[in-house]
């Protein structure tokens, strides 16, 4: 019985600790500007791409959207905070976050910055 709890355990531990490094490619465009000196010489422009998962970068209205959603999500706060539609917010509360199904799916979508209103 204690080997197999153990092996659950260790199973269990390895898939919490594999997600935890899991992330997604953020693109994020870095840019330098044309420089002319006095002397007549020119620096130009150049354009780089990185991409990079430490590139995300939290605006202001995510936080608050989050914040709202830990705390007052049943009344669908993060909702009204970001401009939804006033049927789709009623709906949100009335079916209590459809069943957790779409609270679930938009603290996603704020915590990875692809709500609408963001």
């Amino acid at each position: 019985m204690k080997t197999k709890l153990t092996l659950a355990l260790m199973s269990v531990f390895m898939m919490v600790s594999s997600l935890a490094f899991a992330s997604f490619p953020v693109e994020r465009q870095v840019t330098t500007q044309v420089v002319t000196l006095e002397n007549g010489t020119t620096v130009e422009e150049s354009t780089a791409t990185l991409t990079s998962p430490a590139a995300v970068v939290w605006s202001e209205n995510q936080t608050i959207a989050t914040l709202l959603f830990v705390f007052l999500w049943p009344f669908a706060a993060h909702r009204w905070f970001l401009k939804s539609p006033i049927g789709w917010n009623i709906l949100f509360i009335l079916t209590f976050g459809g069943l957790g199904v779409w609270a679930i799916i938009d603290l996603i979508d704020i915590v990875t910055g692809s709500y609408p209103g963001l």
